[in-house]
């Protein structure tokens, strides 16, 4: 059980912050924070450096170190982000909170249960086009600067591998990857493929 300070409900004064593509944000033990712009992913790593994404973050979420006795726990920016302080004295807010947490990351612990990386990557897929993605005329959008190495990351597996998956997939017409990493995810199509 995590210690829930009056520091945690009521952080220090603190001024919106902004931060760049790829920065990590300071360490802070305090303050929670809640996503204005933007999406992050938090990471831990093992003790060869293999990265483990812990969850994918975006507009409206609140997020802190605080949160997690994980470490090492950073957080990146994937692309210009923008922070506000989070508070609350409303304990039923902060329970949210905590059940988003527990949420995310049984759903990533599902993703990642598939015996294949194909069918990982796919669930993957499906899972930030539910959570981030934006209606448009060929599927959903899914608009995050994610590399291939970041989604190799977040179902444990090879850069190669996901490019080489991607593109299968893109041939078989059930994505369409667009520039500076973003994809639309034919919804339609991609239950076909499973079955």
């Amino acid at each position: 059980m995590l210690p829930l300070s009056s520091s945690v409900i009521r952080p220090n004064f603190v001024a919106k912050k902004i931060f760049s593509s790829r920065d990590i944000l300071p360490k802070d033990d305090k303050n929670l924070w809640k996503i204005e712009q933007g999406f992050v992913r938090i990471v831990t790593f093992h003790e060869d450096g293999t990265i483990v994404t812990l969850g994918i973050w975006g507009v409206g979420d609140i997020l802190g170190r605080v949160l997690s006795k994980t470490e090492p726990y950073q957080i990146e920016c994937l692309g210009k982000v923008e922070l506000s302080p989070w508070q609350t004295q409303d304990s039923s807010q902060l329970t949210q909170v905590l059940q988003m947490y527990v949420q995310q990351a049984e759903e990533l612990m599902v993703i990642r249960s598939h015996k294949t990386v194909e069918i990982m990557l796919i669930k993957l897929l499906e899972w930030l086009a539910k959570r981030f993605g934006k209606e448009v005329q060929q599927g959903k959008l899914i608009d995050l600067r994610l590399t291939h190495q970041d989604i190799a990351d977040t179902i444990g597996t090879t850069r190669v591998t996901v490019t080489r998956i991607l593109q299968k997939l893109e041939e078989q017409g059930f994505i369409q990857r667009l520039r500076l990493q973003k994809i639309v995810l034919r919804e339609e199509e991609i239950w076909h493929y499973e079955i």
